[in-house]
C-alpha cells in the first residue's frame, strides 16, 4: 500500500477550503460536479482519526467564537500573529487599522492569506524570525495555537523567540484550551498514560492528514492555566490575567518582564 507523502498539508487544505467558499479557482468535486466539504484530518498517537470542516479557518468575525472577539480588544500597537493561516484574525485587524505581520510556515496557508488582502506576511519559522530587526508589541496565538509551545522541552525556545521580537511591556494574547475536565475514556486514557510517560497529560502527538498528503508527526499542546504557569517559569513572560468565559477555552495573556 502506497503511503502518504509529506507536503504542505495546511497549505494544500486552505487552497481548496478558498475555492469552495469563494468559488475562485480548482475545487475538489465530488462525483465530478459537486464541490465537496474539505475536512482536515487529524491523527493522533494512541490510534485516533477525528475530522473537522477547514472552513473555519476562513471564517469572517461575524461567525467567530466570543473569545476571538474578546482577543482582539487586547491587542495593542504592532502585533505579530503566530500562525496566522488564511489570515482570519490579521485580516480583521488590518482592517481596524492596526499595524499586522501574519507568520506561518505554511507557503500555502500564507499564498490565501495574501489573496485575500493580507499585506504583511513572513512564511518563516518563529525561531528563525527572531534573528529579524522586526519589533512586535502584541503576539496572538489564537485558534488554540498556546498548543504551539508543544511542551516542556520547546516552550522555553519558543516564549525566548518570541521575547526577541519584543518590544518592553509587550504581550502574548494566547487562546488554549483546558482539556480536563472530559469524561471520555479514550481521552482520559490518553491524558493518564502520558503521565505515566513523564509528559504532560494534554501533550498530544499529533498529524495532520489532507487527500494524498501528511505532515511529520508533531506535539501540541492542551494544557491547564495552572501547567502553562508552570511552563512561564523561568521564561521572560509571566502570566497576567485569564478569561475562562467559554470554558474549556481560555484567553491567557502573558506579559513581559524583562
Amino acid at each position: 500500500m502506497d503511503q502518504p507523502a509529506l507536503g504542505d498539508v495546511f497549505g494544500e487544505m486552505i487552497r481548496d477550503a478558498y475555492a469552495v467558499r469563494t468559488g475562485i479557482g480548482p475545487r475538489p468535486l465530488a462525483g465530478g460536479r459537486v464541490p465537496r466539504p474539505v475536512i482536515e484530518i487529524i491523527e493522533r498517537d494512541d490510534g485516533l482519526i477525528n475530522g473537522a470542516p477547514a472552513d473555519h479557518y476562513l471564517a469572517e468575525p461575524d461567525e467567530w467564537q466570543p473569545h476571538d472577539v474578546r482577543a482582539l480588544r487586547l491587542c495593542r500597537g504592532a502585533v505579530l500573529d503566530v500562525g496566522c493561516g488564511a489570515g482570519r484574525t490579521a485580516l480583521e485587524l488590518q482592517r481596524r487599522g492596526m499595524a499586522v505581520t501574519g507568520l506561518d510556515t505554511s507557503p500555502g496557508a500564507i499564498e490565501v492569506a495574501r489573496r485575500r488582502g493580507l499585506r504583511d506576511t513572513v512564511t518563516v519559522t518563529v525561531d528563525d524570525y527572531a534573528r529579524a530587526p522586526a519589533r512586535y508589541d502584541t503576539f496572538l496565538l489564537l485558534g488554540n495555537n498556546l498548543g504551539l509551545l508543544e511542551g516542556p522541552g520547546r516552550a522555553p525556545a519558543f516564549l525566548a523567540a518570541l521575547a526577541a521580537l519584543a518590544r518592553p511591556g509587550a504581550r502574548i494574547v494566547a487562546q488554549g484550551t483546558d482539556p480536563y475536565g472530559t469524561t471520555d475514556p479514550v481521552h482520559a486514557d490518553y491524558h493518564r498514560r502520558n503521565r505515566e510517560r513523564g509528559r504532560i497529560g494534554g501533550q498530544l502527538r499529533l498529524r495532520l492528514r489532507y487527500r494524498r498528503l501528511t505532515t511529520p508527526w508533531f506535539d501540541y499542546l492542551n494544557c491547564s492555566v495552572d501547567e502553562l504557569e508552570e511552563l512561564l517559569r523561568g521564561t521572560a513572560w509571566r502570566l497576567k490575567s485569564v478569561d475562562t468565559q467559554d470554558r474549556p477555552y481560555y484567553l491567557a495573556v502573558m506579559e513581559l518582564t524583562t
